[in-house]
């Protein structure tokens, strides 16, 4: 059995496939509690606290009561001959109950696991620690403890279930960029900064993965775009790690080429231009001499862009720098 709460909670019976979804908030509140604290015992107080807040019925202890022997009946008894004939889901103490889980996991343990593996193998080996990492992520099927949050003990947890998985997304895609993969994440990059603008960590990693692409002026413009949204929500500027980000891209900063990438230029023979000597020209060389003129336009263009950016940049830069100057 595994009891899930990385999205709605529910029960599933991994042998056979079978779902148990508790029917009713309250009921989904008390799973969702016992779960979360499974192993200890949780007090009456706090599960009535848990199930109806401030205005707890007049016959509070009674309910509570009732929804256990509820709870009770829907969870599965152990198969024949598993050897857990006598074994007590929801177990009744002086104080208050504790749901025991005997062989059984959550999967919230199972991301931690996966989790942990992912970070002791992201220096070493970033290809299979983005694999592993995209694992530990497939198990959420929602907000944690979804329809669950009613009181103190599922509302903590699912914060700190949230603010874990954040943090995972965040190592994942930094193993992306140690594998040269930043063509892959900018899309899923782009959604987060859109979905967390609060988080930094994501608009560095974007930046990143579009200075690699080639796509300086855009990463620029997310520095741009996030500082933006921190004043503008938060009333602060960028922390120190993003506004190095930002500076390290407009010097060019060699420590942002990917991994292998300079060993792929320095094995590439540059290709000659042709030389306008008098001489007979092979064949086909106006179409060669008119393609590379095309290609040069282009990069000169690009370029100019990027230059009138980049200032317009420094000139943004220097401001913030000044501010605390004016105002001593």
């Amino acid at each position: 059995m595994q009891f899930r709460i990385l999205g709605p909670v529910e029960i599933q019976d991994e042998r056979t496939g079978l779902k148990i979804l508790p029917t009713g908030a309250k009921q989904r509140a008390l799973l969702g509690a016992l779960v979360v604290k499974s192993g200890h015992i949780v007090s009456v107080h706090r599960l009535i606290d848990e199930l109806w807040g401030e205005h707890p019925p007049a016959n509070a202890t009674n309910a509570l009561q009732a929804h256990v022997a509820r709870l009770r009946r829907l969870l599965p008894m152990p198969e024949p001959g598993s050897g857990e004939q006598h074994h007590e889901w929801i177990v009744t103490r002086s104080l208050g109950y504790v749901l025991r889980l005997g062989r059984d996991t959550t999967d919230a343990d199972r991301f931690n696991e996966l989790a942990s593996r992912g970070r002791a193998a992201a220096a070493s080996d970033p290809e299979h620690a983005a694999e592993v990492l995209r694992g530990a992520l497939a198990l959420w099927r929602g907000p944690a403890l979804e329809g669950s949050v009613r009181g103190d003990i599922c509302a903590a947890e699912a914060a700190q279930l949230e603010e874990h998985r954040l943090t995972v997304l965040e190592t994942l895609y930094d193993a992306c960029l140690r594998a040269a993969r930043h063509g892959e994440i900018i899309g899923e990059l782009e959604e987060l900064t859109t979905d967390h603008p609060m988080r930094e960590r994501f608009y560095d990693l974007l930046m990143v993965a579009l200075y690699r692409c080639g796509r300086q002026a855009e990463a620029l413009s997310v520095y741009d775009r996030a500082r933006k949204r921190l004043v503008h929500e938060l009333g602060v500027e960028p922390g120190p790690a993003l506004r190095r980000r930002m500076e390290a891209i407009l010097r060019h900063d060699p420590g942002l080429v990917a991994p292998g990438a300079a060993e792929q230029v320095a094995s590439v023979h540059p290709m000659p231009l042709p030389v306008r000597t008098g001489a007979a020209a092979p064949a086909g060389p106006d179409a060669t001499v008119l393609g590379l003129s095309g290609e040069v336009a282009r990069l000169q263009h690009r370029i100019e862009r990027l230059s009138l950016e980049q200032e317009e940049l420094m000139r943004r830069f220097d401001q913030l720098m000044a501010r605390p100057a004016a105002g001593q």
